[in-house]
């Protein structure tokens, strides 16, 4: 393979690929899960949230790949297989239940909230120490992207307190006196 000359060491590049990587993690586990959410739920938002979804697990196999192909500019490869995402994620993956619709949402608010976590520091490094202005601008719209997407998640259960296994207070399921 020919020498990258871009600028970047080999040391600079590698420490930008492993960032990249675990982002290229924490977004395959994202989508995955947003896919299962998008089959199992169920309810009075059933439309909503599958539509909904299905933009948002459209719009993440798009990052995937940005993500993936940053990765091969910089002369390194992918992650690629389940068992190296669920290694490198710094998300749960929650196998095995079925919460409720509004637990769903939950569950990937908190998911895109601690991606935008991780790609803001994400930024910092491959700014400040790999000194990668061309990456930490690249993940800067990936960032934005999750923060549009956790703003409205948050909005779709604001004002519906979330209970452990997902249900509503019986005090607000009560039909109002009058209606």
């Amino acid at each position: 393979m020919r020498t990258i000359n871009i600028g970047l060491t080999q040391e600079q590049r590698q420490g930008v690929i492993n960032l990249l990587n675990q982002d290229l993690a924490d977004s395959y586990l994202l989508l995955v899960k947003t896919k299962k959410y998008h089959w199992d739920v169920v309810g009075p938002q059933f439309r909503s949230l599958h539509e909904l979804w299905e933009e948002h697990y459209q719009a993440l196999t798009e990052n995937i790949d940005a993500l993936a192909e940053r990765v091969r500019a910089l002369g390194g490869y992918p992650i690629g297989t389940m068992d190296g995402f669920l290694q490198m994620t710094t998300l749960k993956e929650h196998g095995g239940d079925v919460p409720t619709a509004t637990e769903m949402v939950a569950r990937l608010m908190e998911d895109h909230e601690q991606v935008i976590r991780n790609l803001r520091d994400h930024v910092d490094r491959t700014g400040e120490e790999f000194h990668d202005q061309g990456t930490a601008d690249f993940l800067t719209e990936l960032m934005e992207d999750h923060e549009e997407i956790a703003w409205m998640l948050r909005s779709f259960i604001e004002g519906q307190p979330i209970q452990p296994n997902g249900t509503q207070p019986a005090a607000e399921m009560q039909t109002p006196v009058g209606v």
